[in-house]
């Protein structure tokens, strides 16, 4: 369907025009689908205070048509949004270390999802971010989300553990979690999804044109 695209600080110059793409889409789904109309922009970009040079990108890119998903990862030792904006979902402290980054902004367009049912697109997200977690040596990932991603993220094999309680924010239940990378996850995510390959753009990693193979790494993980 498409290959999952890293854009961090190295090669971000490379990736303007998809990362502008991306802004916009953002826009779309967070302000005009699901109303969160703080984040609205009059240029119709939804950027916030984390979309900054430690930002990392996965972009879903399909040849002809350009960023159709996507999501971000920050630094937990840098300003992110649980430490700065939700430290009260973390009562004992906001989790920060080298191999801990926070997960934010996941996105498929409507027309790649499957309402009453799985959701492909949505799939590959998962496996890139579990598959850029192996390859980087991120253990765990922080995230700010409504509850039910609890049960959702259990079923890929996340182990998804709350922080602290969960609470009201504008019309929504969210809490603070931890989960857990490594190739437990990206073994169980890509059975999920029946996902029996890479699905990262290898340019990024080896300047070629194909994608990376991770079943050495990922201990032979496949999905099926």
């Amino acid at each position: 369907m498409f290959h999952i695209h890293i854009v961090d600080s190295s090669n971000r110059g490379a990736y303007r025009d998809e990362l502008e793409q991306h802004y916009r889409l953002r826009h779309e789904i967070y302000v005009g689908e699901r109303g969160w109309h703080n984040l609205a922009r009059p240029d119709g970009r939804e950027v916030d205070a984390f979309d900054t040079e430690d930002a990392v990108y996965l972009l879903g890119i399909l040849p002809g048509k350009g960023v159709v998903a996507g999501s971000r990862l920050v630094p937990s030792l840098k300003p992110h949004l649980m430490s700065e904006v939700f430290p009260q979902l973390a009562p004992q402290g906001v989790p920060r270390a080298n191999d801990i980054f926070e997960w934010t902004r996941i996105f498929v367009v409507p027309a790649l999802r499957r309402p009453g049912s799985p959701c492909q697109a949505a799939g590959i997200v998962y496996c890139g971010i579990a598959e850029y977690c192996l390859l980087r040596g991120i253990s765990q990932l922080s995230i700010v989300c409504e509850t039910y991603w609890v049960d959702r993220l259990a079923k890929l094999g996340w182990n998804p553990r709350p922080l602290g309680r969960s609470f009201e924010y504008r019309g929504e239940t969210i809490v603070g979690l931890m989960v857990d990378m490594g190739e437990a996850a990206l073994e169980t995510t890509r059975g999920t999804y029946a996902i029996s390959h890479s699905v990262l753009w290898a340019q990024h990693y080896q300047g070629a044109s194909r994608s990376v193979d991770l079943h050495d790494m990922a201990g032979g993980a496949t999905g099926g």
